[in-house]
């Protein structure tokens, strides 16, 4: 929580372990002069009751560990020189003067991806869920599906679809499998949803997509 000088503030009810960190005002000024903002009129901090900021969180770690350290001559300039970290961070992300610059979002990572891709090849046969795909990067179900969506542009169950009905398309188009198996193989669960799901994707039909391509004609009659 953030609360500018001269907000009232009560807080009821049970917390865990927190940190208060009181900020002169002469910092901010300090801090803001430093930047250009000579009138304090340039500056005013937000009002925030909730958020996670990581540089404000790394900064409090480094002076609460000081308070655990032996005193020495450097331990003086350690904490000038954070505390004035903090006010400029303050006035860069904070100032209601200042524009608010749109949060970083997280993406799963090229290797990430990769490893889900072929963990959804290798197991297209069967029903993939989302808990398991969440384990395999180590994050929570829910914080998953936003990953994913931010990473792909689209869910992770649209995403398992279209890994079979690629599949079901190179097996229609390289092998002489009947269409029934195809959908079982490719982890529908009968070939009315099977046949459904392709229509969807492809525009067309299972057995006219087979049709179509006529690698399945062709392998039936050399087969005769």
């Amino acid at each position: 929580m953030l609360m500018p000088a001269g907000y009232d503030s009560l807080w009821e009810g049970s917390a865990s372990a927190t940190a208060r960190l009181r900020i002169p005002t002469a910092l901010i000024e300090s801090a803001g002069e430093q930047i250009g903002r000579h009138a304090t009129s340039q500056i005013e901090i937000r009002n925030v009751f909730e958020t996670r900021d990581p540089v404000i969180e790394h900064m409090a770690q480094i002076l609460i560990g000081e308070l655990d350290r032996k005193p020495h001559a450097a331990q003086a300039l350690i904490v000038d020189h954070v505390s004035f970290a903090l006010a400029a961070h303050l006035l860069r992300s904070y100032n209601i003067y200042e524009p608010i610059a749109p949060p970083v979002l997280p993406a799963l990572s090229k290797v990430e991806l990769a490893r889900l891709t072929r963990y959804i090849e290798d197991n297209l046969d069967r029903p993939i869920g989302l808990v398991e795909l969440a384990g395999i990067v180590n994050v929570s179900r829910f914080h998953f599906t936003r990953l994913f969506k931010r990473s792909t542009g689209m869910t992770a169950i649209g995403f398992v679809e279209q890994c079979r009905i690629r599949r079901a398309q190179s097996l229609i188009m390289e092998t002489a499998i009947p269409l029934a198996e195809v959908a079982l193989m490719t982890g529908f669960a009968d070939q009315s949803h099977f046949t459904r799901r392709f229509h969807r994707h492809v525009g067309r039909t299972p057995a006219a997509f087979a049709r179509e391509h006529g690698r399945r004609r062709a392998m039936k009659g050399a087969g005769d």
